[in-house]
């Protein structure tokens, strides 16, 4: 599978599951939403107090499963990794990248303010995948 193709499924598939690496070097995977930007970068938001975030800091890759159309098929992308900063300000770079993959999932907020500020209070960081290699079947 090319990764054009695999980006194609990334980009229709919200839904993905995201593995780390752990300290120990097994897997750790967790459900996420993620989107993929136009730039090529895969984005998922997470909190700095969760497995992932110190499992990427510590080895800085990760792979993202997405599903297709049935069971059988899939796609993988795998890559490098950078983190945002931890939100610490409603209206700094980071929120401002949450509220931007927000949209992506989901659209308008009801309440832009009180979404910045659960940002900060949550301390969210922004899981940056540049996808290098796939692998899959898609039918």
């Amino acid at each position: 599978m090319d990764l054009d193709q695999a980006l194609g499924a990334v980009r229709d598939n919200h839904q993905a599951v995201l593995t780390t690496i752990r300290s120990d070097g097994r897997p750790q995977l967790s459900n996420v939403l993620q989107a993929l930007g136009d730039d090529g970068v895969v984005r998922v938001s997470t909190t700095a107090d969760r497995a992932k975030y110190a499992n990427l800091r510590r080895t800085p890759w990760a792979a993202l499963h997405v599903d297709g159309g049935s069971f059988w098929s899939y796609a993988v992308v795998e890559g490098d990794v950078t983190l945002s900063a931890v939100a610490a300000d409603p209206h700094d770079a980071t929120v401002d990248e949450l509220v931007e993959l927000y949209r992506a999932f989901s659209g308008e907020h009801d309440d832009w303010e009180d979404y910045r500020a659960a940002m900060v209070r949550d301390r969210r960081v922004v899981v940056r995948l540049t996808p290098t290699r796939a692998y899959g079947a898609l039918r």
